[in-house]
């Protein structure tokens, strides 16, 4: 596990030094590879790769980078499991090593089969590989996207990194921002793939490879798509319904057990992420039954409703794992926040961030890697969103005129409405942030297809509320860019939607760089691509049945913990962000959005930022993680722009 930077000056003039620029943008990510560094530089090309290491596999020297074989130099991050296997195969044609890491291994596959190296390696990574014979750069990314990769391109000068603080000390780096980039980030509380908060910024899309030639001409491709395999379970449904639901079970958990196994490969000691819940149990359970002995991590609430740690800590006892766990305060926090825009150097709004950072700090305080369980519920059909959506379209569809409805709201002013609501509260149903409940009922009515209602449930801010914020409305072509397939159905099409979106662009970033800022390799256990391959061919029917979410992998959970330690209302990796900025924490609110700065920076209309910090410090009716979504942008801007 690594951090990986690099750039080629196609316009380079000598204005300044390519090593000592590509060490400065290297340092920035000394957090995540604290243990060695290194760079190369082609003496014929203006190229630099830079390299910070963080020793899991062959802690020797000989695992330095950037590696070189032949015309290969490799830049590289992540791990791949397999790399034993695949070394014995490239063994047998001939090749010689010498380390034990899969770096080399990677080199020298590439060196051997080409793109096609790729199809046989199972793990999680982000490469850049540099032919010196034909100056081409290779870039690629994991099937899943769990390691990041960002691009910049202009004006000749073509760059890459784990993460974006190392372009900005490129002294020819131009950081504009991307007003559909924020549009994004304001609506979905990250940016995904392949927009950034920054122009000419990008991230490469997962399953994808990058070609630059030594001309500047680019060139993007897939290598692996997940709809692939949703489209052929489709095609195949009903052989999958003639299968018995034991069968199924007894084969998923084989493939869960042989990857989850597969993920403690390593050279020291490794860790596990423990809430509680389904999807953490079954890799702790899975594991503890092969006679694996587990060290387990916890993050605690005194917010009962927050909290899952005493859910991990039974779990944890009935499989006898040596459990640690910290219970996070308001005044922790409070210490954390402002990293947090260092730590995630694009705005990201995703407030688990704060105990996904704690807990990876408590494991480090152990060990050097650590197990994650992110994954099942986009590939169990785990989310609650889903049936309710699902329940939704099923309801709009028997209304004869959505639309005619939805104009009729329309008439009606969202604070009329309110003050109606107000009126008649004592005999009405009992809504929180009805005002945006109300506006976003308008939009559903409107809403057409699975994908247009999906984007309207995981909102933050709508259409409407960016026209009032004064940014630019949502250019459709971002919602164009998942369009998936139509044939699927609607709790699959948004599984699937998520597994390209809400996974990897905030639920991986969240982890990896948490987990990296602390030196603690992240592994992800539940997306292995084999997995997901077969996850993604499973019919729905094996995953929601009679209103039980992740059905099939409760069947295999259920065989080695009771029930009914796990049984219990789906519970996010949430945090009490409402209870504490009223109390202990609400000063930051009114530093960040104070109507003067607001006003002064010009990017947002200062009268609706100052509408909606009243109306969440009076209890007049706001949806709360609107203010943390604006909140975390100002933090970030103050930092980098």
């Amino acid at each position: 596990m690594c951090r990986i930077v690099g750039f080629i000056d196609f316009s380079f003039n000598n204005s300044y030094s390519l090593e000592e620029t590509i060490t400065l943008m290297r340092d920035t990510l000394f957090h995540g590879g604290p243990d060695d560094a290194g760079i190369f530089i082609d003496k014929d090309f203006p190229i630099a790769l830079g390299h910070r290491r963080l020793s899991i596999l062959d802690l020797s020297p000989l695992g330095h980078q950037p590696m070189e074989f032949e015309n290969l130099v490799i830049n590289y991050n992540g791990e791949v499991y397999n790399f034993k296997e695949i070394r014995k195969e490239l063994e047998k044609e001939g090749y010689k090593f010498i380390s034990n890491s899969d770096t080399e291994v990677i080199l020298k596959a590439f060196h051997r089969w080409g793109f096609s190296a790729v199809h046989k390696f199972r793990g999680m990574f982000a490469f850049a590989l540099w032919n010196k014979k034909d100056k081409k750069l290779i870039l690629c990314r994991d099937r899943i996207g769990v390691k990041p990769l960002y691009y910049y391109y202009k004006d000749g000068l073509f760059m890459f990194a784990s993460e974006l603080k190392a372009f900005h000390k490129h002294p020819k780096f131009e950081k504009n921002l991307n007003l559909a980039g924020l549009s994004l980030y304001l609506k979905y509380g990250y940016i995904p793939a392949p927009y950034s908060i920054f122009e000419n910024v990008h991230k490469l899309k997962p399953g994808h490879f990058l070609v630059l030639d030594q001309k500047g001409n680019i060139e993007e491709f897939p290598y692996w798509k997940v709809e692939d395999y949703f489209l052929k379970g489709k095609e195949e449904k009903d052989k999958w319904l003639k299968r018995s639901e034991e069968e199924l079970a007894q084969e998923l958990e084989e493939i869960l057990t042989e990857s989850f196994k597969l993920r403690l490969v390593s050279d020291v000691p490794v860790g596990m992420f423990l809430s509680g819940g389904i999807d953490s149990s079954t890799v702790c359970a899975l594991l503890s039954k092969e006679g694996i002995k587990l060290k387990t991590f916890t993050i605690g609430f005194y917010e009962k409703e927050y909290n899952e740690a005493e859910y991990a800590k039974k779990v944890a006892e009935y499989l006898g794992t040596e459990h640690t766990e910290l219970y996070c305060t308001p005044k922790e926090a409070f210490e954390i926040i402002p990293k947090l825009p260092e730590i995630y150097d694009e705005p990201f709004g995703d407030s688990s961030a704060i105990p996904t950072y704690l807990v990876s700090r408590l494991a480090r305080s152990q060990v050097k890697v650590s197990l994650s369980a992110d994954g099942g519920d986009e590939q169990f059909c785990g989310y609650t969103r889903y049936w309710v959506i699902s329940d939704r379209l099923s309801k709009i569809s028997k209304i004869l005129f959505p639309n005619l409805l939805s104009n009729i709201l329309e008439l009606i002013n969202p604070d009329l409405a309110l003050k109606l609501y107000n009126i008649f509260r004592p005999i009405l149903p009992k809504y929180t942030n009805f005002r945006d409940k109300y506006i976003k009922l308008r939009n559903v009515l409107k809403a057409k297809g699975v994908i247009e209602q999906y984007s309207l449930a995981i909102s933050y801010f709508s259409e409407d509320d960016l026209k009032l914020l004064g940014t630019e409305p949502l250019d459709k072509k971002c919602l164009n860019d998942w369009l998936l397939v139509d044939e699927l159905d609607i709790l699959s099409s948004m599984m699937l939607l998520d597994l390209k979106t809400y996974l990897p662009d905030d639920i991986l970033v969240k982890v990896d760089r948490a987990t990296m800022s602390v030196a603690l390799e992240g592994r992800e256990p539940f997306l292995d691509h084999k997995i997901v391959e077969w996850t993604s061919q499973l019919p729905v029917e094996f995953k929601y049945k009679n209103g039980v979410s992740k059905y099939l992998l409760r069947k295999v959970l259920y065989k080695y913990i009771p029930k009914e330690l796990v049984e219990r209302p789906k519970q996010g990796f949430g945090v009490p962000i409402y209870e504490w900025f009223k109390r202990e924490l609400r000063e930051l609110y009114m530093e960040y959005l104070d109507e003067e700065r607001i006003k002064k920076e010009g990017l947002f209309n200062h009268l609706e930022v100052k509408r909606l910090l009243e109306d969440y410090l009076f209890d007049r009716e706001v949806y709360h993680n609107k203010l943390w979504i604006l909140f975390m942008f100002e933090m970030w801007r103050e930092i980098w722009m």
